[in-house]
């Protein structure tokens, strides 16, 4: 799952790399919803976006492309 806003410079990188690689995802727009965006902070910790939940549990905030490939 990647929590996330529509036009974040991040998001839209994580959501490419993700689709280059061929990675099964959900995407949520924490702008669209309150309980989205509450949910996206307990599980970073924050406001920061993206929030990648992976299939094991791990969460990453805000990750670099390097991140998100070595737990891919």
């Amino acid at each position: 799952m990647v929590y996330g806003k529509q036009e974040c410079t991040d998001t839209l990188r994580t959501r490419a790399l993700l689709h280059d690689v061929g990675a099964e995802y959900t995407f949520i727009d924490v702008e669209a919803s309150a309980d989205d965006a509450a949910r996206a902070a307990d599980l970073g910790g924050g406001t920061k976006v993206p929030v990648v939940v992976l299939p094991d549990g791990t969460v990453l905030v805000e990750p670099s492309d390097d991140e998100v490939r070595a737990h891919l």
